[in-house]
């Protein structure tokens, strides 16, 4: 199983000038993927609450400070050569496709076919009307914006005829690294977010809080329907992928993520990784405790 951590990019770790510093040293222990997530702001009075929080603090605090996922990992591409990097998860409907597209393009050339593209669709209306953006229907907009990103991917001219976004046949002679693309994960919890996964995903991205849950007992149930769903869709369900993401709740031992990692290994997870940034007070510190629970994980 593949272990991962995510990048320097919330709340005191958001420090742009340590993320190159800070990837190259996780790839030297031995960290196999680093990973960046997305926010776009966090309003005083949101429309909902960050799950596990409560209406005198809606959202974590960290997330008050956040650095935009693309240039968090072409920093980390730039001091990296072997770690995959990857996003859980980038919200695409908040994105225009050809732009976006171009922005992971470029990326997947920049760091020689390293990138793994982890979508959602958020969880808080107030972003959504803060960037214009609807929030209903925003299954069928990401839904569209895959369909983007495949035609400008392999289709040659490129050109795309939907609901939302129409492009004319057009030469785009910036293809990605990989072929026929990077791999394209998805996240979410909800039957729509299953059955798109099963149809459309290379692998699912469900996440667990040490301390907190779900148990890994709950996500191997919703497992088992989105393999499900893609036989029924006629689609090969073992070339399907898991990656957890493993956060650990503020005022537990960071030690307390080993037996989680451990459990997802003997379920046959394809990889997870840590997110410290609710337990690290800097940069450094992220990087002491990414080093003790990587050393705890080898020898369990």
């Amino acid at each position: 199983m593949r272990i991962g951590t995510a990048l320097p990019q919330f709340g005191p770790l958001a420090e742009p000038h340590l993320i190159a510093g800070f990837a190259a040293e996780a790839e030297r222990l031995g960290y196999d993927a680093l990973w960046a997530g997305d926010r776009a702001l966090t309003p005083l009075q949101p429309s909902d609450l960050y799950p596990g929080c409560t209406p005198e603090q809606p959202w974590p605090v960290e997330q008050a400070r956040a650095i935009d996922p693309v240039v968090v990992l072409t920093a980390a591409a730039t001091a990296t050569s072997r770690v995959r990097l990857a996003t859980s998860t980038l919200d695409a409907p908040w994105h225009t496709p050809l732009l976006l597209g171009r922005s992971l393009t470029s990326l997947d050339l920049l760091s020689q076919g390293r990138l793994d593209v982890g979508f959602g669709v958020g969880w808080m209306r107030t972003e959504y009307e803060a960037l214009g953006v609807p929030w209903a229907q925003r299954g069928a907009r990401l839904e569209e914006i895959l369909d983007v990103l495949r035609a400008m991917w392999t289709s040659d001219p490129v050109e795309h005829k939907g609901t939302l976004w129409r492009i004319p046949p057009s030469r785009m002679d910036l293809r990605p690294f990989q072929k026929p693309g990077p791999p394209v994960l998805l996240g979410g919890f909800g039957a729509g977010a299953l059955d798109r996964i099963a149809r459309r995903g290379d692998g699912w991205l469900p996440v667990t809080v040490v301390g907190a849950g779900p148990d890994l007992e709950i996500l191997e149930g919703l497992w088992q329907a989105i393999k499900q769903g893609a036989e029924a869709a006629g689609r090969d369900q073992e070339a399907l992928r898991r990656e957890l993401r493993v956060n650990i709740a503020p005022g537990l031992p960071v030690e307390s993520a080993v037996p989680v990692l451990q459990s997802a290994r003997a379920l046959g997870y394809d990889g997870a990784f840590l997110d410290l940034s609710y337990n690290a007070e800097s940069v450094s510190h992220a990087l002491e405790i990414a080093a003790d629970i990587i050393e705890r994980y080898r020898k369990g």
